[in-house]
């Protein structure tokens, strides 16, 4: 899930008074406590600890509540993973603001956001379209999230230890989300939904007060107002090129069919499906430290494919029905192949102009997302017309077909590709070198 690539520091009198990559000692030989000692690094991870933490707590508190209130299994999954399918449309609408808004006024005004909205739901009597009138305006503001959140760490981080701290994310991610969805059901039934989601609003106002706190002001990215407009603009440039649109494509469908495959993992064994889950984030762990810390850079980047490969394969074996051990096992080793997001963004950042960081990798966030609850629902309807088994086997064997056909269609471009070479208002006023065409992912 991601990439390298610093954006040089523009020379103005607010950008001398932030720190530089020069003298950091982190580097990707070093070891993941090296990035720690980067200033900003600390405030943005505790930061997005915070964010991980509130929003799974809160959100299966809000699916418990709108069960209890409704009794549809439709509709609290819908307000569970509504605001992913939300996100498409703001990447089309408001993504430009990801590199035009000041990083730290928006990393604290998102989490502001956040914590007002959950709270909002949390209030008694809420009718249900106004609690999905909030839950689309969150998936409109979270498509936000992900381009300042990653924009700004590929300005804190030298590029160099991008990927290894992108890998330290990841890792945070998954360890939070096991603890918040276990914190969760345990508060919802010591406690009640509604408190529960006064905790997540907490917790995202606490984010709010360190982003504040403890990162550095620093200048947006890009010139210019944010905008529909400048969002559809942008899009098309990064859209222009061909080995940019293979990456963006490659990052978005496998993975999504992927976790279609997860998201049967209840109708599949109910009274293990915790147990599959768990095996997955484990996998998923393993991945995420061997592509981050592990694997040297030259091997790394021969490794985007075979590990697409390795996220799908194991899931075509649910077809025979395995045990829960065996299905356990292939979970695990599957989810390991969710590594080659972090060589697949690498390669996305040598091919986007520094200025438009955060918009790629926002809009690489937020397709991600919107894949994953799309493809939950086309799991979800093969599962009814066959059986969950069959399902997931029909989606591995879909997301190894775009694999291969992605990987192909890398044979063809052309062996060198500028960075930002595309002209136009979103086009950079210069061209970095050229780069080598990156291996087909």
């Amino acid at each position: 899930m991601i990439v390298h690539g610093m954006p040089p520091h523009r020379d103005t009198p607010q950008h001398r008074d932030t720190p530089t990559h020069r003298d950091t000692p982190t580097s990707s030989g070093h070891a993941y406590r090296d990035l720690f000692r980067t200033p900003e690094f600390t405030p943005l991870f505790v930061t997005s600890a915070l964010q991980t933490a509130a929003s799974t707590t809160g959100g299966l508190a809000l699916g418990t509540r709108v069960y209890e209130a409704t009794s549809s299994p439709f509709l609290s999954a819908l307000s569970m993973f509504g605001p992913s399918l939300a996100q498409v449309v703001g990447a089309t609408t408001l993504l430009s603001a990801a590199d035009r808004l000041p990083p730290r006024a928006a990393t604290t005004g998102l989490a502001l956001v956040f914590a007002v909205a959950t709270a909002t739901l949390a209030l008694p009597g809420l009718p249900l379209w106004a609690v999905f009138a909030v839950i689309a305006a969150q998936g409109l503001v979270a498509s936000l999230g992900g381009g300042v959140r990653w924009g700004l760490l590929n300005e804190i981080l030298p590029k160099e230890a991008y990927l290894p701290g992108r890998s330290l994310f990841n890792m945070m991610s998954g360890f939070m989300q096991i603890g918040g969805y276990a914190t969760g059901g345990a508060l919802v039934a010591l406690l009640s939904p509604t408190l529960t989601l006064l905790v997540s609003a907490a917790l995202y106002a606490a984010a709010a007060l360190l982003s504040r706190a403890g990162l550095t002001r620093r200048p947006p990215r890009a010139d210019g107002r944010p905008s529909v407009a400048a969002t559809w603009r942008t899009n098309a440039h990064l859209w222009s090129s061909a080995p940019r649109r293979r990456l963006y494509l490659g990052l978005w469908i496998p993975n999504g069919l992927v976790v279609g495959c997860e998201s049967l993992f209840v109708a599949y064994d109910p009274e293990r499906a915790g147990l599959l889950f768990a095996c997955a984030a484990l996998g998923m762990l393993a991945g995420d430290l061997t592509v981050g810390r592990l694997l040297p850079p030259r091997l790394r980047t021969r490794l985007a494919t075979p590990l697409l490969l390795l996220l799908a394969a194991p899931y075509l074996l649910f077809a025979l029905r395995p045990s829960a051990p065996v299905a356990a096992v292939c979970a695990a080793l599957a989810s390991v192949g969710f590594g080659a997001s972090l060589i697949q963004q690498q390669l996305l950042l040598t091919l986007v102009p520094s200025r438009l960081t955060g918009h790629a990798l926002g809009l690489h966030s937020a397709g991600m997302l919107t894949l994953q609850g799309l493809s939950a629902a086309l799991a979800g309807t093969i599962a009814q017309l066959t059986s969950p088994g069959a399902a997931m086997a029909v989606m591995a064997g879909a997301s190894l077909v775009v694999t291969v056909v992605l990987w192909a269609a890398g044979l063809r471009e052309p062996v060198h590709e500028e960075r930002g070479a595309a002209s136009g208002p979103t086009a950079p006023a210069h061209h970095d070198r050229e780069r080598e065409r990156p291996a087909p992912s």
